[in-house]
């Protein structure tokens, strides 16, 4: 990496030219930057807002999972039989998903030799669980911080390969150029945020030949998120440079605390603990569940399957499925009010209607479960002990004690299962841009928990493959870079120095629009959609953005970044909007993990009022891909795209043998598919 200065707007702003800049620290773009190096591409830097301050070193859950191809047992498992999984989840490209579940051991066991802790038995064997949406145990997990001990041992190995790192560093627009008709990723202006106060604002701009992007997924665009509050989400500023994305109708949502950002799923739900409301100031205790269950054996079984059913679900609603639980908290929270707990204190108690708790009631799958785990006695807590004692730990180490209360809940945004496009070798529609993780949208409706940990490793892997083999060259001179970029940098650094002018100490702006697009988003475009409410949410983000340059005020420049990432998450929020618009133009229904309302549709319990009727999915767009692009109007375009089957080439081996050797195999022609 090599650093200079230029007078930029008057300013001597820092410049950095790499061939591969590398924007965040999770355990997908760490990956990408130790293969890398490893593949011989050493001029590399990793810029982050902050190290280690991501979804992978700061989320997890009871056991959180890692998912691959199956490596125990006597049932048979193959890559295309993992890429069938992954594809029948419906919207998501077979050939990514053969390249997911090929490289799925490979990355795994990278992650092993790292020192990830995953464990096997004396035989060396890594045992494997079920997850959802998992016909075959492919689940393993190394505890509750499964991605915080990927991001550790990545981390440490980033450390040791001398990679540098540009700390506190927040990239707030990426800079490209257009070949003929193919727009190219050519670097990106950063805010050093440890010199916003300097002569040159914190300013930064980074000249680089290619850009990986591992950025996560956009956690401040929800009121109820388990996302970690610093991550905001950066998507945007791919979004405005012309990156196509897929899928951003699909997003994932689950019962997660609020105190601590954390999901609740697998052993918390499995013990049963008892739900309860409350109002307002904690005053006036209901088991609310209990009107809802004609018997305490169908709801404490319901309560156990929110463990690996745990992601809301919109088949799991009808017959008492364990999604409607998720409904009933989001009622008892929104529409009446009040505040919800989980207590592991002591079990349901149920009434006279439904009947007292008793193991002797409950369904075979959750009492042979916990006869097996030695846990059908006692308390929740007391099981909980027995079974996951990591799981209290957690909540311990962060001020909240299971033994003594209970733990508010919540419906929270939990992951993205869309995101920007890339190709099988994670390149996006803009070339040398290669977005790996969360915010790549190769996840379709359905995807078993865990295969986003390994999508972000395998993507990394590819990312790192692809640019080694075609992308190894130096960046541009600096001159050359300035020439060609100097349009971009000018006209963000003005409007940088303008947003730094417009200083109100007194301006309540910012939290304004902050609270106003989580809102938004929370009432229209989580897990619960209406077309007409989603229309009526996409008007007013587009009022907003078209207003916000002009209403802009800042308490101190302090506040300059804030204002940035606000109108970047404007217009994420657009292109989400306009997406789930799309879909539901089309006749879309309830998938995946939201339903959408209808009131001539079917009832989802017949204890709810009308308001809780919901359309049907419609089939036709399972195998429909939407992808939405930013247009030069400042709007949104969606279009559906079919999907690219699994490949089935009957390959021999001669002939790879030889295409490998050439150096076909990792070949440009691909890039943007």
């Amino acid at each position: 990496m090599e650093k200079t200065t230029k007078i930029i707007k008057g300013m001597e702003v820092p410049v950095y030219s790499v061939n591969t800049l590398v924007i965040g620290s999770g355990a997908a773009a760490l990956n990408c930057a130790v293969h890398l190096h490893e593949f011989g591409v050493q001029d590399i830097a990793i810029v982050t807002e902050r190290l280690g301050g991501g979804a992978s070193n700061n989320s997890g859950s009871d056991k959180q999972t890692y998912y691959k191809m199956s490596i125990s047992g006597k049932e048979a498992d193959s890559p295309y039989e993992l890429a069938k999984t992954l594809f029948d989840g419906g919207a998501m490209h077979g050939d990514i998903a053969l390249v997911e579940a090929t490289l799925s051991l490979q990355e795994f066991y990278h992650l092993v030799q790292l020192g990830v802790p995953f464990p096997h038995d004396k035989y060396g064997t890594f045992i494997g669980y079920k997850t959802d949406h998992d016909p075959k145990q492919r689940a393993t997990s190394a505890g509750p911080r499964t991605s915080n001990q990927m991001f550790e041992c990545l981390a440490r190995d980033v450390t040791g390969k001398d990679i540098p790192v540009l700390d506190r560093h927040e990239v707030i627009a990426l800079l490209t150029k257009t070949d003929g008709e193919q727009k190219k990723a050519i670097g990106a202006i950063a805010i050093d945020k440890n010199k916003m106060d300097s002569d040159h604002l914190g300013l930064v701009v980074l000249n680089c030949k290619n850009i990986v992007l591992g950025i996560g997924g956009p956690g401040g665009m929800y009121q109820s998120s388990v996302y970690p509050e610093g991550q905001i989400g950066s998507i945007g500023i791919a979004l405005t440079a012309g990156a196509i994305a897929n899928n951003l109708t699909e997003s994932q949502f689950g019962l997660s605390s609020i105190k601590v950002r954390w999901n609740v799923s697998g052993t918390y739900q499995q013990v049963i603990p008892k739900y309860i409301s409350t109002d307002q100031d904690g005053n006036d205790p209901q088991e609310f569940l209990n009107e809802y269950f004609d018997s305490m054996g169908k709801l404490a079984t319901c309560i156990f399957l929110k463990g690996y059913q745990w992601p809301f679900d919109a088949r799991k609603l009808t017959n008492f499925g364990s999604s409607i639980i998720d409904i009933l908290v989001y009622n008892e929270r929104v529409v009446k009010g009040r505040r919800v707990f989980m207590d592991f204190r002591s079990n349901p108690e149920g009434d006279d209607r439904i009947g007292a708790f008793t193991f002797n009631d409950l369904e075979p799958e959750a009492s042979e479960y916990l006869e097996r785990s030695g846990a059908l006695f006692g308390t929740p807590i007391e099981r909980l002990e027995k079974m996951n004692k990591l799981a209290i730990e957690f909540y311990q180490s962060r001020g909240i004690d299971l033994y003594k209360e209970p733990l508010e809940i919540a419906v929270c945004s939990q992951h993205n299962n869309g995101g920007l496009k890339g190709n099988i070798w994670w390149e996006s529609n803009v070339q040398h841009l290669f977005p790996v993780g969360e915010v790549n949208g190769t996840h379709g409706i359905y995807r078993p928990g865990g295969s986003s940990l390994n999508s972000g490793q395998v993507g990394g892997y590819r990312a790192a493959q692809f640019i080694a083999a075609n992308y190894n060259s130096s960046p541009q001179q600096i001159d050359q870079f300035v020439e060609e970029a100097g349009e971009q940098i000018n006209e963000l650094f003005t409007s940088y120095q303008n947003i730094s002018k417009r200083v109100n100490p007194n301006s309540t702006y910012g939290e304004e629009i902050r609270a106003e697009i989580q809102t938004n988003m929370t009432l229209s475009g989580s897990h619960i959609r209406e077309l007409n409410t989603v229309s009526q949410a996409l008007e007013k983000a587009e009022a907003l953005y078209q207003q916000y340059d002009e209403n802009l005020e800042i308490r101190s420049r302090e506040e300059v970044l804030g204002s940035i990432q606000n109108k970047m998450l404007l217009v994420t929020q657009i292109a989400y909007l306009s997406s789930i618009k799309k879909y539901l133009e089309e006749g879309g229904g309830s998938r995946g993990s939201y339903i959408v309302l209808d009131p001539e549709g079917e009832q989802i319990h017949p204890k709810l009022d009308e308001n809780w009727k919901i359309k049907n999915e419609n089939s036709f767009l399972r195998d429909k891909i939407i992808e939405t692009s930013f247009t030069s109007s400042e709007h949104f375009e969606s279009r559906l795209v079919h999907v690219r089957p699994i490949p089935e080439d009957d390959e021999w081996f001669e002939n790879v043998w030889n295409q490998y050797l050439q150096g076909e195999i990792v070949r440009g022609e691909t890039s943007g598919k």
